[in-house]
């Protein structure tokens, strides 16, 4: 039961966030990008290091299958190994978009 309700859920929070990669703002997403996940992730390429324990955005983007509607829902998300930024809907897309943008340098 509790599968059928988080995949409910899942399919709501989808079905609210902006359509298509291009209703996502790449520029807006670095912008949070440097201000929540520099501390411990490496963001963007001239960003020297980031904490050992999170993985390089790069890295991120770079996982075969990567999805940004996945990693908008995975941010909306709070984690106990992540702050919870209370992102609102499109800034965890515009954070995804960001974030898929590191995977082609």
């Amino acid at each position: 039961m509790s599968r059928i309700f988080a995949a409910l859920l899942s399919l709501t929070i989808f079905a609210a966030l902006p359509n298509g990669a291009s209703a996502a703002d790449p520029a807006n997403g670095q912008t949070l990008a440097k201000r929540w996940c520099a501390a411990c992730h490496v963001v963007a390429a001239d960003q020297k290091s980031g904490n050992t324990q999170a993985p390089p955005f790069s890295a991120i983007a770079g996982k075969p299958g990567f999805d940004a509607a996945k990693v908008t829902l995975f941010l909306l998300d709070p984690h106990p190994k992540m702050p919870n930024m209370n992102l609102s809907r499109s800034e965890a897309a515009d954070l995804a978009a960001y974030i898929g943008t590191q995977g082609k340098k």
